[in-house]
């Protein structure tokens, strides 16, 4: 896309039958990214952005790109939206079991930019090497997930919100990130959306989307720090709610006894932005075997 309008386009074309597809923008045309606000309106009529860096590079020049790519990354985050970064991350390993150390901090500087994604191109559709490939990223990825810098956060601070369930979303954040023992964020979501505003700040605990649509459960898959898990509440009845999502974070070596889990829920279950809810939980032993 060159502006919003494209992305408007594309949405049109998909009609009412393609109205729960996401849309990534491709972001590698110089247009999209000479100014703040096109980029802005770009972002917000995706679902997503991709920092394109091959193309990118040939439009703005290579010595732009790491300042666009910081900036993308930035403005998509404040805009509640995923990004990806792109192309060329580990491209000596087409042919080498090894990345090169540039491809390393590539990789490694990405996250710290916090991208929600990176992803490969010819290292694992066409290279030698791609099972190597996927666990030399994985591996430089949690790398630099364990940095400080990565952990830390002042998103939206000095910020109002207008949203109870983005309010909730980012209070779970900042009393995951200051009160002691928590073992992770679990978030009962029909659509995805308060695991998306959650992962917008930067924690080292994971955030456990707990959803029984599958369309949300796969958007949030794309999510910084999320966790997907299929959570069907259709035979549950109203008061065992909690004791279930902690049930699914233990079974599946989220959290275990003596944990702190933070959960957010809204009172009607499956209630788009409902999420009104944030309870500290205990786990304890009765879970254990569950």
């Amino acid at each position: 896309p060159r502006s919003a309008a494209d992305m408007h386009e594309a949405r049109e074309l998909l009609g009412d039958a393609g109205k729960e597809i996401g849309l990534v923008a491709k972001l590698e045309r110089a247009e999209a990214v000479a100014n703040d606000a096109t980029l802005d309106a770009i972002i917000e009529a995706s679902e997503a952005v991709m920092v394109a860096r091959g193309d990118l590079g040939v439009e703005i020049g290579d010595e732009k790109l790491i300042g666009t790519q910081k900036r993308i990354i930035k403005h998509a985050r404040s805009l509640n939206r995923a990004v990806i970064t792109a192309t060329q991350m580990m491209e000596s390993m087409i042919e080498a079991p090894l990345p090169t150390r540039a491809e390393v901090f590539d990789v490694a500087n990405a996250v710290l930019d916090a991208t929600d994604a990176v992803m490969l191109s010819a290292e694992t559709a066409a290279g030698d090497f791609p099972v190597e490939t996927v666990e030399a990223m994985a591996r430089v990825c949690l790398g630099a997930e364990r940095e400080r810098i990565a952990q830390a956060s002042s998103h939206r601070i000095h910020e109002g919100f207008e949203r109870i369930d983005e309010t909730i979303a980012l209070s779970a954040m900042y009393a995951a990130n200051h009160l002691t023992g928590v073992a992770a964020i679990a978030c009962m979501t029909a659509t995805g959306y308060t695991p998306l505003i959650a992962s917008r700040i930067r924690s080292g605990l994971p955030i456990v989307g707990l959803a029984h649509n599958p369309i949300a459960q796969r958007r949030m898959a794309l999510y910084r720090g999320v966790i997907s898990l299929p959570f069907d509440t259709s035979d549950m009845a109203a008061g065992e709610l909690n004791d279930r999502a902690l049930e699914r974070v233990v079974a599946q070596g989220i959290a275990e006894p003596g944990d702190h889990v933070i959960l957010t829920r809204g009172d009607h279950m499956n209630a788009h932005g409902g999420t009104n809810t944030l309870k500290i939980l205990d786990v304890n032993d009765t879970h254990r075997g569950h």
